[in-house]
């Protein structure tokens, strides 16, 4: 009977893996849940823009972000240029992507890893709007990749690539200025950077480039981005330079590698 009841404890006994077994469980359903959060959050990000109490809150981020450089009347200071109708859409742009608030005096804001989450950022947009118009945060119909990628390609090429690069790689400009990448930038954002003309660039409107050939330039960029390399090494599709400076350290490399090589065995 003994030897019986010493089986049943040993069988009734939890393995240690299904200890394992019971964390892991628990990670899936707790990283599962905080992914889900997480897609949900650029929704709940949806605000009304015109609402006094969105403006309100927008109003006092900005009075103790912003004012500082900018003003509290938004007319600008001897450190910060004036935000007189910039609209929604710079501030949702340089916000957004982290320039701003600037981390240092440099040529150029840098891209950085945002300081406000969806809500504020689109708060503070609300607030400058309502002091002076300005161009607006584009519709998510203008953002869907729908558009004529054979003619955004042309007029990419056409009016941003002699300082984007012709893949939007980006590239270097005068006085340590630069055209950033647009591989992993958001359609909004590339829309709002055409809108508003950030820092080196220059203002494409809706007289100059319409809503609808700007879903075409975002339509071109996003399905070139998604496109596998077909010629080998894309070598940062940074173009001729990048390249040449390759062949000449590898292929150079090489031949005198190899020159070395027969004049020792030759000795």
């Amino acid at each position: 009977m003994k030897n019986d009841d010493v089986k049943r404890r040993k069988q009734g006994r939890r393995s240690p893996l299904a200890s394992v077994a019971l964390v892991f469980t628990g990670l899936l359903i707790t990283g599962g849940a905080y992914a889900l959060m997480t897609a949900a959050a650029p929704a709940q990000a949806d605000v009304d823009l015109t609402s006094a109490q969105t403006i309100s809150e927008g109003k006092k981020l900005f009075a103790s972000n912003c004012a500082t450089c900018h003003g509290l009347d938004l007319a600008g200071t001897a450190t910060g240029p004036s935000l007189i109708g910039v609209g929604a859409a710079a501030v949702d742009f340089q916000v957004g992507t982290g320039r701003m608030p600037l981390a240092q005096d440099a040529p150029q804001a840098e891209v950085k890893p945002r300081v406000f989450g969806d809500k504020q950022t689109l708060e503070m947009a609300a607030y400058v709007a309502s002091i002076s118009p300005g161009p607006g945060i584009p519709a998510s119909s203008a953002l869907t990749l729908t558009g004529d990628a054979t003619k955004g390609a042309e007029l990419f090429r056409i009016n941003c690539a002699m300082c984007h690069n012709v893949a939007g790689a980006g590239g270097a400009l005068t006085e340590g200025k630069y055209a950033p990448n647009l591989m992993d930038t958001t359609p909004a954002h590339i829309y709002e950077a055409m809108l508003t003309g950030p820092q080196n660039m220059p203002v494409f409107n809706d007289d100059n480039i319409t809503p609808q050939e700007k879903q075409d330039i975002i339509t071109a960029l996003k399905t070139q981005n998604k496109a596998a390399g077909v010629g080998g090494f894309e070598l940062g599709s940074l173009g001729p330079v990048a390249e040449g400076l390759f062949l000449w350290i590898f292929g150079l490399g090489a031949v005198v590698a190899f020159t070395v090589w027969l004049t020792a065995k030759a000795n």
